[in-house]
């Protein structure tokens, strides 16, 4: 098994009404062998056409695609495998099982179609539906099913075709928040017994975090930043990485460098270099009004149980704060917030780029 390596891969496709829309503007990743890659981003980021193209639904304006040792893409060679001789199986949002068949026939049809043997059939379905917990289900017929238990059988159906690479496009998507959660664990523990490499798109940065061995931020057909869940939470590359990944996200401020240092909400026009400056709710601490770096006023307390958000107003900017649930503060209060050095991060203010 080897990796998977896209090189400056371009996607563009024009519109009456917006004209030429570029899609995917070279996109270079590698993604190891056996590894839980996630593409993340907004809606319209292009994180699905990525897949699709790699999967070979949709074909690419420029660049390549290996998946280990065979080309599968190439516009200069004008290379282009079929889906079918790709050795990938693909999970969609919605499920698309056959309503008249059972489980066992669901997960057994695309082995039927590729005219395995009829002992091979069953000795494959049986494998993963044990694997996937649903043996006991092998003879219901999807209406019967539960959300959880339809989405297991969608993925068997991939699985038992014992695919070299597995994409899977926002599969949890149509789940309510506590399934999603438990199949997100699911999903981690199949893909590592299994050890098929896969690829899973997501605009959820909450499960990309949870899923990604290493995780693709995109943003307008680029790709901002690719490294695991901590290089991305800890150190993004850009201010709009930064806002998007979090729960909740990164504070943004306007700041200015004073001799290389950063000063957050200074006057605009005293020092040499205007900033965006970010720090995270949870590296926020909040004291008394005249013990703090500068005061604040509490606008809203938010209690989610276990923490508690405190949104303030701080000079006319909107800071949010992650605290213990227990947190004694009240709306309308004057108090002091704190924060320190190592915890700011500096980003260009013209292009956003990181710039410590």
């Amino acid at each position: 098994m080897k990796d998977i390596v896209v090189k400056d891969l371009r996607k563009s496709f024009f519109t009456l009404r917006r004209g030429r829309v570029q899609a995917l503007q070279r996109i270079d990743l590698t993604i190891a062998a056996g590894s839980f890659f996630v593409l993340l981003g907004p809606s319209g980021c292009g994180k699905s056409t990525l897949l699709n193209i790699i999967a070979g639904i949709e074909q690419p304006t420029e660049g390549e695609i290996w998946i280990g040792e065979q080309q599968v893409v190439s516009t200069a060679a004008k290379r282009f495998l079929a889906p079918r001789k790709r050795n990938v199986a693909m999970v969609f949002q919605s499920y698309a099982l056959y309503p008249h068949m059972s489980v066992f026939a669901n997960m057994a049809f695309p082995l039927k179609i590729a005219r395995q043997p009829k002992e091979e059939i069953d000795r494959r379905v049986r494998r993963v539906a044990a694997t996937l917990e649903v043996e006991n289900l092998l003879n219901a017929r999807p209406a019967e099913l539960s959300g959880g238990q339809r989405q297991r059988v969608a993925l068997g159906r991939a699985l038992v075709r014992e695919p070299q690479v597995l994409l899977l496009d926002e599969p949890l998507s149509n789940l309510d928040a506590l399934l999603r959660a438990g199949m997100r664990a699911e999903l981690k523990r199949i893909q590592r017994r299994m050890q098929v490499t896969t690829i899973y798109v997501t605009h959820d940065q909450t499960e990309a975090l949870a899923l990604g061995d290493r995780i693709a931020v995109l943003k307008d057909g680029r790709v901002q930043q690719v490294g695991t869940a901590g290089d991305i939470y800890d150190r993004p590359a850009n201010a709009f990485v930064a806002g998007f990944i979090g729960t909740p996200p990164m504070n943004l401020l306007e700041g200015s460098l004073f001799e290389k240092k950063p000063q957050p909400l200074a006057d605009r026009g005293v020092a040499p270099q205007t900033v965006q400056l970010g720090v995270r709710p949870e590296h926020i601490t909040l004291t008394t009004e005249k013990d703090g770096f500068f005061r604040a006023r509490v606008v809203l307390v938010t209690s989610l149980g276990s923490e508690s958000l405190i949104y303030l107003d701080v000079r006319k900017h909107s800071v949010l704060v992650k605290t213990s649930a227990a947190a004694p503060f009240k709306e309308n209060q004057l108090v002091g917030i704190n924060f320190a050095e190592k915890h700011l991060h500096i980003f260009a203010k013209q292009d956003g780029r990181r710039m410590d």
